[in-house]
């Protein structure tokens, strides 16, 4: 039997569990209602080694553009597509009485 020797460890990436927050790069509705292509916020609600089932608030569509009805886009574990959810924060802009006093 031939023996397998590894010169490195066998990679250990990070799986998305259920319940994680991602976001997805898919075409969805905005808050105009209009269809663009970007970055959504959702949560997994199904996943394995392999696959990943993330589910948002807003509409989604497959690539062809159909609407999908239960709002579930299903996307492989190492997608360059998938990623882990971030809040951003957002700078303060300041006003004109602050850039006056500065």
């Amino acid at each position: 039997m031939t023996e397998l020797r590894f010169t490195t460890a066998p990679e250990q990436d990070e799986v998305f569990q259920v319940g994680d927050s991602v976001e997805v790069f898919c075409d969805h509705d905005n808050e105009k209602n209009e269809r663009v292509r970007g970055w959504l916020k959702g949560v997994v609600v199904q996943a394995d080694n392999k696959m990943v089932a993330v589910q948002f608030q807003e509409n989604v569509y497959l690539t062809d553009g159909w609407m999908v009805p239960d709002h579930v886009l299903w996307s492989p574990q190492k997608s360059p597509n998938i990623r882990y959810f971030r809040e951003r924060r957002r700078r303060r802009r300041r006003t004109d009485d602050e850039n006056e006093s500065a």
